[in-house]
């Protein structure tokens, strides 16, 4: 009788499974195209957590990681590493910009943070060109800095209500790009974050704010009159988005009606860069079993 010849197992052509892509990767704004902020979706939740709660306690994992990735960038500043990185934020009134800063920032260490929220240029800094006040709130090296606005204010702002000759705004386009790639040489990374809010929920964050007296010193009746000019702040966007990103330092686009996202997105848009960073611990500069020897030694 014949003998049986086990068939060995077909093997199964499976594709491996290709990682997602990073979030950076995700909601980074093409450069070369012309941006149409309609065409976005402010609900949406682009490469993020299923639901609100999974957003919530991956925001918190994040977190952690962000706070030991901080201290690495901030002790290798110690030992000569001029890198730091600044996030921008910009947006509508309400999209989240001093939530970011409370929800996102407030998790790392503030000695090594430089937050700076730029409002209605002082007297003296109208005295100086526009990029002026901004040089002077760049971080040191090591640190994070967070700007909530921008010097992107000067060609919102500026071309929304007319504050300069539009000849005038249109070279400042260049100048910023230009300020942009020499921080990037100098070691800055730039996180550009446009946090893209949709105007039915500006409304019902704004009736919010209205509604409850504690929160009425964030309110200003100016706010209804920016909402009246919404379409001509879009198209000032629209434009600040395509002509300022650039391969050095692009634009993210984060969806903002869900807070929930917009925190962990801009967690995760933050690792990603600190990670790619890749900072570390510098080594001692002693003889680090002497210097035990000599504690122990001590009575």
């Amino acid at each position: 009788m014949a003998k049986k010849v086990a068939k060995k197992p077909e093997k199964k052509d499976k594709k491996r499974k290709q990682p997602p892509p990073a979030l950076r990767e995700l909601l980074r704004i093409p450069e070369a195209d012309a941006v149409d902020l309609s065409s976005y979706d402010s609900r949406a939740t682009p490469g993020g957590p299923k639901d609100k709660a999974t957003a919530l306690a991956a925001t918190t994992r994040l977190a952690e990681h962000l706070t030991g990735a901080q201290e690495r960038l901030y002790a290798s500043s110690t030992a000569g590493d001029t890198r730091r990185i600044l996030l921008v934020l910009q947006g509508m009134d309400t999209s989240g910009k001093g939530g970011t800063v409370k929800h996102v920032i407030g998790h790392l260490n503030p000695a090594g943070c430089r937050v700076r929220a730029f409002k209605t240029p002082t007297p003296e800094e109208r005295r100086h060109p526009f990029l002026w006040r901004v040089r002077r709130a760049l971080p040191d090296s090591g640190e994070i800095g967070i700007f909530d606005r921008s010097h992107y204010e000067d060609v919102l702002v500026a071309r929304v209500r007319e504050l300069v000759p539009r000849r005038d705004l249109g070279r400042r386009y260049g100048q910023i790009n230009r300020f942009e790639q020499g921080l990037v040489d100098g070691g800055v990374t730039i996180v550009k974050v446009f946090l893209h809010i949709g105007y039915e929920e500006q409304r019902a964050r704004l009736l919010a704010r209205l509604d409850n007296p504690d929160k009425h010193w964030k309110f200003s009746p100016s706010d209804i009159d920016d909402r009246a000019l919404w379409p001509d702040y879009q198209e000032a966007y629209e434009l600040a988005l395509h002509r300022c990103s650039s391969a050095a330092a692009p634009w993210y686009l984060v969806p903002a009606d869900r807070k929930w996202y917009r925190n962990w997105a801009i967690s995760t848009l933050l690792l990603e860069h600190l990670e790619a960073l890749d900072p570390r611990y510098p080594q001692a500069g002693f003889d680090v079993e002497e210097a035990r020897q000599r504690l122990l030694a001590m009575p």
